[in-house]
């Protein structure tokens, strides 16, 4: 049985601490017991399923007709933050004797617990290899670092959402050890149909309730501020009362703070409220059937933000507990719950409504997903784990005071005619600049790119900034990951194949970005311009040639072979004028710098371009700009161009509108300004209604291809991702 270099089974070891991360790894468990030819599975069940405070909920795993292999009492009673130490202490006494007797190939961890962190600080040193469940992902809490430094452990990562990939890549694991496979218990979710779901209401709530009309509250303390969050579940009690609804209560779990928390149910007398049922737990199948068919969820429980808005159950998320986590629209978060009135008016805004069902933890296939990620893992390949770090060649540190620097990048921008180089700070400022021809030949170019970076970087000590990298942006067609300009415009010759990575990183020892000038302005635009915050937008430049930028769900668009966004050559006419790719009818043949030079010259030729208040010096060549002037001093020809030109342009933005359907798009270049209001008039005319409304506007940004190549450096700094 050949399994990508594995000739025997795979022996995975499955712990779960909690009926929490249980919900999570069960579809797993399922999943590899119907598949014994290729798995063997030992389950360890530790943490708070052994207590019976929290309902013994190991016998939920039995009852799924598990073998439990190993139990393990690893809980020190006390529901304080001492007491949390310590359990992660007993944890780590007692796990090597269990792994050593199982000996298991890989370990499944899930989510942020102290319990995992334990798990997989004993699995990693003992060189067993780690699949983390639900890492990248952001909530607010102690679990936050508790999740990350699991990350850090974790040979393999199964995560639910595309932001917590990306989160992933940023933290430098792996890609390649990284499957986007959605949440495995929306697996159960997603087909969860039950038609007897009032049985289980009335066992639980009561006889006379109906669907609907009942809450499910879940609160649990906030470990990096237990008071206030003690004072928190006071409120929500304190509103659940007057809102007068049947109300079933779970108590919270076993993080320090819980034990607090049960005296105030006590203390409000919620065990023996007519309107109350306290429970310890809810076996997953049955509470499912409760949070699907109640009338809102409240709380700051994960399955809140998560797995209930798989039902469209309206949901009250309350303090900082799940403050970073994505959420669907039947979320209301009430983040400062500081008074009961709050509250109370956050229960009458959701309470009965019904919302669309949300998927953005999963599509229901992340079980099948998750095996066939096993399956491909190579016990042949070396366990020791490997970080994915921006590339960089030695970083000589600098012997200043960081505190007074100012965080700054060094942008190159290689232009058709210009070289340019500038120092640019967190905030977008240019603090300096440097402009010189751009060499005709690669050996001078290059030469003189890295001798305006070093005399920038000597400079920058002087202006007390600190470089943190370099980022290029030039024209043509770009290997991003490689830092390869693979093929340029005809206006930088001797430009293709080209590493700039390698020599730029040797000589100024500072990681090195590079893109495509579009791509450039685009990000410039995210970051520092009128992108910032939105979610999809475009990006078109309009100078000596046309060129573009495309960002996607705040992501910048490459496409398979990095040629995404080449918005200059959209063509718009059959039979349009020749452009400089080859091609005829091209946006760029019609309204670029050269083009409107091209029209301007033969104005010019044929003495119709000059009217009275112009006149053009014998030796300056004729350019866009004079047909420009010509037209507003009323030069009916050269209005007529720019119409053409405009119309080209707004027919190319018709076609992004149809294809891309974005909420914005941004015009940018020296053209920019003398071109808006004829696009806008052809989307008007030409779009269809649906995408009539998108916001064009003129960049206000003074110059964005350095700006974007900036962007590069300063936005890693921030763990974005390029």
């Amino acid at each position: 049985m050949e399994k990508n270099g594995n000739n025997r089974k795979l022996r995975v070891c499955v712990a779960t601490c909690n009926r929490a991360d249980y919900s999570k790894l069960a579809p797993i468990m399922f999943g590899i017991k119907t598949e014994p030819a290729f798995f063997e599975l030992d389950v360890v069940v530790l943490g708070s399923h052994l207590i019976d405070d929290y309902g013994n909920t190991y016998r939920m795993i039995e009852q799924d007709d598990f073998d439990i292999n190993t139990r393990l009492h690893t809980i020190v009673r006390g529901e304080d933050e001492a007491a949390m130490v310590e359990s992660v202490g007993l944890a780590l006494v007692k796990l090597p004797d269990v792994l050593n007797r199982l000996k298991p190939d890989i370990m499944i961890v899930h989510g942020d617990r102290f319990d995992a962190l334990a798990l997989a600080t004993s699995a990693a040193l003992m060189n067993i290899r780690i699949l983390h469940i639900e890492g990248g992902e952001v909530s607010g809490t102690i679990d936050d670092s508790i999740r990350h430094a699991i990350t850090k452990l974790a040979h393999y990562h199964v995560c639910c959402t595309r932001s917590a990939e990306q989160h992933l890549i940023s933290m430098c694991e792996d890609h390649d050890r990284i499957l986007l496979a959605g949440c495995p218990s929306y697996d159960k979710l997603l087909s969860a149909k039950n038609k007897d779901y009032m049985s289980i209401i009335r066992m639980w709530l009561g006889d006379d309730v109906k669907c609907k009309d009942y809450i499910v509250a879940l609160q649990h303390p906030v470990t990096t501020d237990i008071k206030h969050s003690i004072k928190m579940f006071e409120l929500t009690l304190d509103a659940l009362i007057s809102f007068n609804k049947r109300t079933l209560v779970l108590f919270p779990n076993i993080d320090a703070g819980s034990k607090e928390m049960v005296r105030v149910m006590r203390k409000k007398g919620v065990e023996h409220h007519p309107n109350f049922r306290a429970v310890k737990h809810v076996p997953f199948d049955q509470f499912i059937q409760l949070v699907a068919h109640a009338g809102c969820m409240i709380g700051n429980s994960s399955c809140g933000v998560r797995e209930v808005g798989a039902f469209g159950t309206p949901v009250i998320n309350l303090g900082t507990r799940q403050i970073g986590r994505e959420t669907g629209e039947n979320v209301l978060h009430v983040r400062d719950a500081d008074t009961q009135d709050k509250i109370l008016q956050a229960l009458h805004l959701q309470f009965g409504k019904q919302y669309p069902c949300s998927k953005i933890y999963g599509d229901g296939n992340a079980v099948p997903r998750i095996l066939k990620f096993l399956k491909s893992i190579d016990l042949q390949e070396p366990l020791q784990k490997k970080f994915c770090f921006p590339p960089v060649k030695e970083n000589i540190s600098q012997d200043i005071d960081h505190i007074l620097e100012t965080l700054s990048a060094l942008a190159v921008d290689l232009g058709g005619t210009n070289l340019r180089v500038g120092i640019v700070s967190m905030k977008g400022e240019i603090v300096k600049k440097y402009t010189q021809f751009n060499p005709k030949t690669y050996e001078e170019r290059i030469s003189l790119i890295l001798q305006m970076c070093v005399e920038a970087a000597a400079e920058a000590v002087k202006l007390n900034c600190r470089i943190l990298g370099v980022g290029i942006s030039t024209g043509g067609r770009v290997n991003p990951q490689e830092g390869i300009v693979l093929h340029s415009t005809k206006l930088i010759q001797e430009w293709d194949s080209v590493d700039l990575r390698t020599p730029l990183s040797d000589t100024l020892h500072l990681p090195v970005w590079v893109d495509n000038d579009g791509n450039c302005a685009a990000m410039a635009e995210r970051k520092f311009g009128q992108g910032k915050g939105q979610e999809n937008f475009v990006t078109l430049i309009t100078g000596t040639g046309i060129g573009g930028g495309i960002i996607h769900q705040h992501e910048l668009i490459h496409g398979s072979s990095f040629c995404a966004a080449e918005l200059g050559h959209l063509v718009v006419s059959l039979d349009g004028p020749d452009c400089s790719c080859g091609s005829h009818g091209c946006i760029e043949a019609y309204a670029s710098g050269m083009a409107l030079q091209r029209e301007a010259k033969k104005l010019h030729d044929e003495d119709l371009l000059l009217v009275e208040g112009m006149s053009v010096p014998k030796d300056e060549p004729v350019g866009a700009l004079h047909l420009i002037q010509a037209a507003k001093l009323g030069n009916v020809k050269a209005q007529s161009i720019l119409r053409t030109a405009g119309t080209a342009l707004g027919l190319g933005v018709v076609n992004i509108l149809h294809t891309m359907n974005p909420s914005l798009v941004i015009l940018s270049g020296v053209l920019a300004s003398h071109y808006i209001h004829i696009v806008k008039d052809v989307i008007r005319q030409q779009a269809l209604s649906s995408v009539q409304d998108v916001d064009v506007v003129v960049s206000d940004l003074v110059d964005p291809a350095l700006l974007g190549a900036a962007s590069m450096v300063l936005d890693y700094t921030t763990r974005r991702v390029h």
